[in-house]
């Protein structure tokens, strides 16, 4: 035993890494699955969309980046929002349509923001934060910035036009742009298979000459290496990168969504290759963590989760005179005249 112990390869990431992946990981799975309760409950209304599967892909980015880059998504947005910094108290009460929500009850599900956190949305329409984001790149390098803008999307969303033209422009500037598709496999409920003959979405890329590769996105240990490669080579000044990290959703499109559309046995395959699980088969196996540790932090978690709802619950609802404010940005920009 002494001699396997002392050959044992040491682990390459450390225990607090590690520990800051897991729990975060498992906060977002915690969070979400409440908000599932809740929406049966008829506490959260509107859209609703999880991303229960996803959440290496949140988590591996953030920990890959900086805080002062930006980051910009589609509506399958809590995840991002609460790596970004955004207290998960202030994403609850934004599902439930606060006044302490972080857009201050006026955004609800799909249009989490903050301007202190650098993170852009929730977009509720599809592909739309794609040309967004290549403006914010833009912006970063018309500064004279050393950031990037993080670029999220789902596999429906690049069937869309707007996609090629940012591409286009990203790649003719040298934007300081990470373009990446989320690549969920069904879209809104069609597979891609589906939808196009170019199945290996990471390929579109080729047609703009921007460095395009697949990653494993239920991986959190494999999506942080490549966004690091990825940001190194974007803020080197090398201009964008597109990234298809594969993964998979447990849960419906939305909560309205039953997922008839795939079978069982296929969501029962990839519950096997669980972000969350395989972070801890991980740090196991390199003992960073003993069933005891897993344990209290489940329990920490869980009373985090239902403070989060108690915040959510005592919070007042916006007041009907603020339906205006929030419209049109201050005018702060010198260079703009009333």
């Amino acid at each position: 035993m002494a001699n396997k112990t002392a050959t044992q390869k040491a682990p390459a990431y450390s225990r607090e890494l590690c520990l800051h992946w897991y729990e975060e990981m498992l906060l977002q799975r915690r969070f979400e699955e409440k908000c599932k309760q809740l929406y049966g409950m008829q506490k959260i209304n509107g859209f609703l969309h999880l991303y229960i599967g996803q959440e290496a892909i949140s988590s591996g980015i953030e920990s890959a980046i900086r805080k002062d880059d930006y980051v910009i998504t589609a509506y399958r947005d809590h995840g991002n929002a609460i790596v970004r910094g955004i207290d998960p108290k202030e994403v609850m009460a934004e599902l439930y349509g606060k006044r302490t929500g972080c857009s201050r009850g006026k955004g609800g599900s799909m249009h989490m923001f903050s301007k202190e956190h650098n993170f852009l949305g929730g977009h509720g329409i599809v592909g739309g934060q794609i040309p967004l984001g290549a403006g914010v790149g833009f912006a970063i390098q018309y500064r004279g910035e050393d950031k990037l803008c993080v670029v999220l999307m789902g596999d429906g969303a690049v069937r869309q036009g707007a996609l090629h033209e940012a591409f286009n422009l990203a790649m003719t500037w040298k934007l300081p742009v990470l373009f990446i598709c989320e690549n969920n496999m069904y879209a809104m409920g069609t597979s891609v298979e589906r939808t196009s003959n170019v199945t290996d979405i990471y390929k579109l890329g080729a047609a703009y000459d921007m460095p395009s590769r697949p990653v494993d996105g239920m991986n959190i240990m494999t999506v942080y290496e490549e966004i690091k490669k990825a940001a190194e080579h974007i803020r080197s000044g090398k201009g964008p990168v597109f990234l298809e990290l594969k993964t998979y959703r447990y849960q419906g499109h939305s909560i309205s969504d039953p997922g008839k559309y795939r079978t069982k046995e296929e969501v029962d395959q990839f519950k096997e290759q669980d972000p969350i699980l395989i972070l801890k088969s991980y740090m196991m196996e390199h003992n960073l963590l003993t069933e005891e540790g897993y344990e209290e932090i489940e329990a920490r978690i869980k009373e985090q989760v239902q403070a989060c709802v108690d915040f959510a619950e005592s919070s007042p609802f916006p007041d009907p005179a603020e339906l205006y404010e929030d419209v049109y940005v201050e005018n702060d920009y010198p260079f703009i005249k009333d």
